[in-house]
């Protein structure tokens, strides 16, 4: 389900990551609850490819999950909010210590998008 969701099709553009994983949660009595837990732990609340925004006021797109802090994913920061302009890629462990960065919301890659933003995490790959 989560692949045919996530998918381009010729009629309808898929769903980002976060946004289907939200949805899916949303479908009371379509999925098992276990298995949809275990479902979202193995890919995280946030995942890979989803379009984040900073308390910096950052757009990032997360590139890793970190196993054990499902909210604190590595993330790859790439545009500033305040100016409206790219700013200079930067690779941000969410968990690591001293960090105090956090994630705020997810964001619609329709809303902003971003021609480069599949390529942002593919590379970090």
């Amino acid at each position: 389900m989560y692949d045919a969701i996530t998918s381009n099709r010729p009629y309808k553009k898929g769903w980002g990551p976060a946004e289907s994983i939200q949805r899916m949660a949303q479908w009371k009595g379509h999925f098992d609850p276990e298995l949809l837990k275990a479902f979202i732990k193995a890919i995280g609340i946030y995942p890979v490819g989803s379009l984040v925004r900073l308390s910096s006021q950052r757009l990032a797109v997360v590139i890793e999950q970190n196993e054990g802090q499902m909210l604190k994913p590595k993330v790859k920061a790439f545009f500033s909010l305040r100016s409206s302009l790219p700013i200079a890629q930067s690779v941000i462990d969410l968990s690591a210590p001293g960090i105090d960065d956090r994630i705020e919301a997810r964001e619609s890659p329709e809303k902003w998008n971003f021609p480069y933003l599949n390529d942002l995490w593919q590379s970090a790959l």
